[in-house]
């Protein structure tokens, strides 16, 4: 998770379509270079531990575009395959 808002906020677009599940994963994706994003706060997590296939992330990331404040709140889901794990989708 971390590693994905990462790549969002360096616009490392190339890693964040790797890092998408194939069945979910956008064609191409375009992200607008003038967001900027500054804060990520986990708010909780189910499963993702050494031994399970399955784990959601529940997050908040904070960011500013065209100056102004802006919020994103997400509880995503995510799978390991070949013990990589994939970003899903979002509940």
């Amino acid at each position: 998770m971390r590693s994905r808002y990462s790549a969002f906020v360096v616009g490392d677009v190339d890693y964040l379509l790797a890092t998408w599940h194939p069945s979910t994963r956008p064609a191409s994706l375009e992200l607008d270079r003038g967001q900027r994003w500054y804060r990520l706060d986990i708010l909780g997590r189910s499963g993702g531990g050494m031994l399970d296939t399955d784990g959601t992330v529940e997050f908040s990331a904070r960011y500013r575009l065209d100056g102004i404040a802006g919020e994103q709140r997400e509880v995503s889901r995510f799978v390991r395959e070949d013990r990589r794990w994939f970003y899903l989708d979002a509940l």
